[in-house]
């Protein structure tokens, strides 16, 4: 035993053998973290294998690198590289604990527009076993250090590191080629990133991703009108007929769109400590007057809120990588609401309670259209009234009250709130309903934050009514992506008094709401099944405006013919009958997984399938290729960029120049009086 011992320290001592030990304990460590810290969907035997192998043969390639040089260098680039990787391991972790996905070019290159107020979400994020990714990179330090294992400065014959090179080489196609065997198509029909990482590792998945980056920039630079022929022949077969008995009932009102940060459908009428956590909200749902879907998805993809508002107002689906309004929103053409609305005499606005860079908001507006954007910069600032990510909503409500009174109407506004996300965060005098008790720091002090967006929702429909704006307007509620993740299964098992969470729960655990409430609205709860795509269309029939030739991939969601499927950004799908989830079909009424498919069974899932993938694939051309460029949309000009300017103190001017112009805002008509005594909050910071 000593002598083997002898042997292998012996082997170590040489570079080689210092190589050989750096490889075997990264390749292991990986492998940990791959079946800890990711839900990558592992089945079977095949499967499995190819998780154990694929961060062997890249993670061989990287490191070969370090043994073409001389000397001591061959072992500091070697620890470099450890580091680098282990390093970006680590921060794939912390955003896959959330995200459920994995970091992108694209999504790197957009940090810089949606970082604010990230550190307490890191903070709340991190465990101390994830630092285990650094383990090996330490370990190895240590050796050196204590000279456990000395350097070996001699050069190694130019012939080993390329027959290492060669070997990694040859390892991955080894694994490629086991990868393509189970998963047909991987690297060129994949909507889902985890598919990458599961056969073919963290590393692989990166330089693919940078790769497609890179076409996709090319793409939009050969981009031409011939491309638009696929996308219009899909858009004209699969065009539904609006609802004509609700057509053009909201014709000239104005529109609020409020948006319910992170909100889920569970939340509706759900009871904590003995009371209601949303009782507001409650109220608006069953309400008479409002139109509410319990079958609405969200169908966003890493853009999160963004892709919610992509789709909401242009009815395209996100990117797979990314986030649109970041890497395509300040240089792409856009046939969005605010324009379509803007050019039928609204005045569009919308509203934020952060810095207006967050997710490129102040780019990508002015090329949606929006004739104002008010952002953190309008709003008085003071220390206490912000949390987590802007402003808390009781004091953006309250102050955003004070430019909508001023905005002419028709006008088009959307509230965009933030206080119920994550980390659910919120200071004790705010806090009006305890934590649930599951155990999970992420998911308990949901109902807190949850509850305090109630109360804000409750007492700006107040003030709507105080001032007879709500006789006047049609209001939509949305929520705009899941609030708990995939990660926290336990904790809603637990939360809601299930047996189980699979993953087919947590496919049906995505719908969020969807509510349009109006006065004279026949109303009820409608159990169509739909998403955020179908939202654009459904506000354009309501208003009388036609969407016929427009190219949006979203649905009237009143329509009595249209088609139920509800494509997700990773090509899974939830329709009435079937719902897709990693491969697997299921019955979306019981749960069950579908077995003995007959023929006609098949065949109708195969058709569904392609649908969904048509969709993303033409969605993201669209994108991609910036093809709306070549589009002339009939009664509809092209949005000028230069036309919009969002500085405070130039669109205040634009502003009051426009009231008195047109003299029809809601202070106009109270003759140039604030309305704002009539806003009513218990926010406790505004008491100072």
């Amino acid at each position: 035993m000593k002598n083997h011992w002898n042997k292998v320290s012996s082997f170590c001592n040489t570079k080689l053998g210092f190589f050989t030990l750096t490889i075997v304990l990264a390749w292991i460590k990986t492998y940990l973290m791959y079946l800890t810290k990711f839900n990558l969907g592992v089945k079977g035997s095949l499967q499995g294998f190819l998780l154990f192998l694929s961060p062997l043969a890249t993670t061989i390639l990287l490191f070969s690198i370090a043994i073409y040089m001389k000397g001591r260098k061959s072992y500091v680039y070697l620890l470099i590289i450890d580091l680098l990787t282990s390093t970006w391991l680590f921060a794939n972790i912390l955003y896959y604990r959330e995200f459920s996905d994995f970091l992108t070019t694209t999504l790197i290159k957009g940090a810089g527009s949606a970082s604010n107020n990230l550190g307490k979400s890191i903070l709340g994020i991190i465990k101390p076993t994830d630092f285990f990714a650094f383990a090996d990179v330490l370990f190895l330090v240590l050796l050196l250090v204590f000279k456990i294992v000395k350097i070996d400065i001699r050069k190694l014959n130019f012939k080993i590191p390329t027959t290492i090179s060669a070997i990694a080489v040859v390892l991955f196609g080894i694994n490629l080629t086991m990868a393509q065997q189970d998963r047909s198509g991987l690297l060129t029909r994949t909507f889902d990133n985890n598919y990458i990482v599961k056969y073919l590792g963290l590393n692989a998945f990166s330089v693919y991703d940078a790769v497609k980056a890179a076409r996709t920039s090319a793409v939009k630079a050969n981009a031409d009108s011939s491309d638009l022929k696929s996308v219009r022949n899909y858009i004209n077969t699969n065009h539904t007929e609006p609802n004509i008995q609700y057509t053009g009932v909201a014709k000239g009102k104005n529109v609020f769109i409020i948006h319910l940060e992170s909100f889920q459908q569970f939340l509706i009428d759900f009871k904590w400590d003995n009371q209601e956590v949303t009782p507001n909200i409650n109220k608006i749902y069953h309400a008479n007057n409002t139109l509410s879907f319990d079958n609405f998805f969200n169908q966003v993809g890493q853009g999160k809120t963004a892709d919610a508002e992509l789709m909401l107002e242009n009815s395209l689906f996100g990117l797979p990588e990314g986030a649109a309004m970041v890497t395509d929103g300040t240089s792409n053409t856009f046939q969005a609401a605010p324009a379509i609305l803007g050019q039928k005499g609204y005045t569009t606005a919308s509203f934020h309670g952060d810095v207006p860079s967050f997710w490129n908001r102040d780019n990508t507006y002015k090329s949606w259209g929006y004739d104002y954007f008010f952002s953190s910069k309008y709003f008085k600032e003071k220390k206490d009234y912000n949390i987590g990510y802007g402003m808390k909503d009781k004091i953006f409500l309250r102050d955003a009250a004070n430019y909508i009174q001023q905005l002419p109407q028709p006008f088009y506004a959307k509230l965009i709130t933030v206080t119920n996300h994550y980390p659910y965060i919120l200071d004790k005098k705010n806090q009006t309903i305890s934590k649930t008790n599951t155990g999970d720091s992420t998911v308990d002090g949901y109902v807190q934050t949850a509850k305090y967006l109630d109360e804000s929702i409750g007492e700006f429909m107040a003030w709507l009514k105080a001032t007879g704006l709500d006789k006047k307007s049609m209001v939509v509620f949305y929520g705009d992506h899941y609030g708990i993740s995939a990660n926290h299964k336990k904790a809603v098992a637990k939360l809601l008094n299930l047996k189980k969470f699979d993953d087919f729960d947590n496919a049906q655990f995505q719908r969020v709401p969807f509510m349009i409430q109006m006065p004279g609205l026949q109303g009820g709860i409608n159990h169509t099944y739909g998403g955020e795509i179908d939202v654009l269309p459904t506000i354009l029939n309501l208003l009388g405006i036609s969407n016929q030739n427009t190219i949006q991939f979203g649905s009237d969601l009143l329509a009595p013919k249209r088609n139920q499927l509800v494509a997700f950004r990773n090509g899974d799908f939830v329709s009435p009958d079937f719902t897709k989830v990693n491969g697997t079909y299921y019955q979306t009424k019981t749960g069950e997984v579908v077995k003995n498919l007959t023929p006609e069974q098949k065949q109708q899932l195969a058709q569904k399938s392609n649908q969904v993938d048509t969709e993303l694939s033409l969605s993201d051309k669209i994108i991609t290729g910036d093809l709306l460029r070549f589009y002339k949309l009939k009664n509809f000009q092209k949005v000028n960029k230069k036309n919009y300017n969002y500085t405070k103190t130039k669109a205040l001017k634009q502003l009051k120049a426009t009231n008195k112009q047109k003299k029809n805002s809601l202070m106009s008509k109270n003759g140039n009086k604030s309305l704002m005594n009539l806003y009513h909050t218990d926010a406790p910071e505004l008491d100072n």
